[in-house]
């Protein structure tokens, strides 16, 4: 692992470097309290594999996951670690800390978090942990989404909301249903956004408290004031679209990210969206006289620790009860019909969308034509797919679709900037196909003679390993000419004429023959005479050199 970058809660995270690929790459390391938690690390490496099949402009690329005896200051101890696209940049907490965001600003960051939640939602991942923290900034101001599955792989091991906003951070982007410790879905993330949203609009969060079982008490039971309370200049608009978005009941807010990303464009815009109005989101249960909601009970069990109710539910609730449960029997026969039944059933017009991500733009289009389906191709830059490979496709691998519905396929046109790759041990092709894949080009090529590397070997190239170029810029390299520079001998010593031509891999024959002439030897040294071979020769060609011997 390379220099330090930073710590969270959970882990710390290193500079690295693919030495394959000749990228760099940030490596997090969790923190060692998690070493011991076998289920953890079973679960961590489970949802890093998820992650890592999302390819999008807007998430960090997880490249490799798993865990490996690193030396902590209690000793070697096995901790989980994981892989991920490095990203020049800053994290939104950092960066709205360091600047103050305009409005304009802070929908198009939100925007963009909403992107890539409208795609890691498509394919059936929650972030669950949606917060500044977890969302870059690059140095150009494009949007990242990283850190998708480790929020899951905490909370399903970590047994009370105490344990997990430890780990996790602050609470003060949980949704109702997190701090109520319920199953969470899509509309989670689409909350924690909102929260995210409030607080860059009006540089608080909506809720404050002294620990974060009162910070989660909020959530489930207070109503959020306006941003414009907190800052005049925020619209009606805005605040339209933010109060929606907080809203208690996951079923009376945003239901997708497209819905939250269209509602956030009008208000940006100065359009006031068309959303319902829900004055109240809380059910109120009646116990010993008192009012109290089902969500103020939840936490207050949770805040003391757990326990079991005692007061009876009116008959209704099971009704509910008996509803929901039909529901549930319902669900899972569909589910059975549509994924167990054999597919020999299925009617003949439905297709399903393969898996594309790194594999070529003809291949993959040919895979889409061979389906029956239509192809529309959008370029983009990319920093971890190579250079006219798939990055993603729209809808997502394992998408039912029917035939001639158009499959978007998102195409990399390589890095925005490339490094120069390394070129030991690679022959011209073979560096030829590295420098395309990361969308740049071979320059002037220029022969040298080498005694040892083969003809065609790639001796250097400039700019020099590891320099940035533009894509589409060229990289000039030296490559083995296949021959060897003989040097001229004749007239001196036998003892340098030995040096100056070992080493050069020929096939030397040195022999003596006697003279009459005094100039043979020179200072008692003999004298070289003649040779057969001077100049660029094949490698190992036949030298005879020949000497006075007396």
């Amino acid at each position: 692992m390379g220099e330090f970058i930073g710590q969270g809660g959970m882990a710390t995270v290193y500079r690295g470097t693919d030495i394959k690929l000749g990228r760099q790459v940030a490596i997090k390391v969790m923190k060692s309290e998690l070493s011991g938690d076998e289920q953890f690390r079973a679960r961590f490496r489970q949802e890093a594999q998820s992650a890592s099949r999302m390819a999008h402009p807007t998430i960090v690329r997880v490249f490799d996951a798993g865990d490996d005896l690193i030396q902590t200051a209690d000793g070697a101890k096995r901790l989980p670690f994981i892989v991920m696209e490095y990203v020049e940049g800053t994290n939104l907490r950092q960066f709205i800390e360091e600047n103050e965001l305009s409005q304009t600003e802070a929908a198009r960051i939100v925007e963009s978090v909403l992107t890539a939640l409208e795609y890691s939602h498509r394919a059936g991942i929650v972030h669950r942990d949606i917060k500044p923290a977890n969302i870059m900034i690059t140095k150009s101001g494009q949007v990242k989404v990283m850190d998708f599955g480790i929020a899951r792989a905490v909370s399903e091991t970590s047994s009370t909301l105490q344990q997990t906003t430890a780990i996790l951070g602050t609470a003060a982007y949980f949704s109702p249903e997190q701090a109520k410790g319920e199953s969470v879905d899509a509309r989670t993330d689409l909350y924690s956004t909102a929260v995210m949203l409030y607080e860059l609009l009006a540089r608080d969060v909506p809720f404050r408290g002294d620990t974060a079982v009162a910070v989660a008490y909020q959530h489930v039971s207070e109503r959020p004031t306006a941003p414009s309370t907190r800052n005049p200049d925020v619209p009606p608009e805005l605040d339209r679209v933010v109060l929606y978005g907080l809203g208690k009941d996951r079923a009376r807010r945003f239901q997708t990210a497209a819905e939250f990303r269209d509602a956030l464009n009008l208000a940006a815009s100065g359009t006031m969206p068309d959303l319902p109005n829900h004055d109240t989101q809380n059910t109120v249960l009646f116990s010993s006289g008192e009012e109290v909601s089902e969500s103020d009970l939840a936490i207050r069990q949770l805040a003391e620790g757990g326990g079991s109710r005692t007061q009876s539910r009116p008959p209704v609730m099971w009704t509910w009860a008996a509803i929901l449960t039909i529901a549930a029997i319902v669900i899972a026969v569909v589910f059975w019909l549509v994924n167990l039944v054999p597919n020999e059933i299925s009617p003949s017009t439905v297709r399903d969308i393969p898996e594309l991500t790194d594999v070529s733009r003809s291949e993959a289009v040919d895979m889409l034509l061979g389906l029956d389906l239509q192809v529309k191709q959008i370029d983009q830059p990319d920093e971890s797919v190579a250079n006219d490979h798939v990055i993603s496709s729209d809808p997502v691998a394992g998408t039912a679709v029917n035939v001639g519905d158009e499959v978007t396929l998102y195409i990399s046109t390589g890095p925005e900037q490339a490094l120069v790759p390394a070129f030991s041990g690679k022959s011209q092709e073979a560096y030829t196909e590295a420098l395309t894949g990361l969308g740049l080009t071979v320059g002037q090529v220029t022969t040298q003679d080498d005694a040892v590397a083969p003809a065609g070997r790639v001796l250097g190239v400039s700019p020099d390993i590891g320099s940035k170029i533009d894509p589409g810029g060229a990289v000039n390299i030296t490559v083995a000419s296949g021959k060897v520079d003989i040097p001229n001998v004749i007239n001196q010593s036998l003892d340098t004429a030995r040096n100056m031509l070992s080493g050069l891999g020929l096939d030397l024959t040195i022999d003596g023959q006697m003279s009459a002439s005094t100039g043979c030897v020179y200072n008692e040294q003999l004298l070289i005479t003649g040779q057969t071979l001077v100049g660029s020769n094949p490698q190992g060609s036949q030298l005879t050199v020949t000497y006075c011997s007396g």
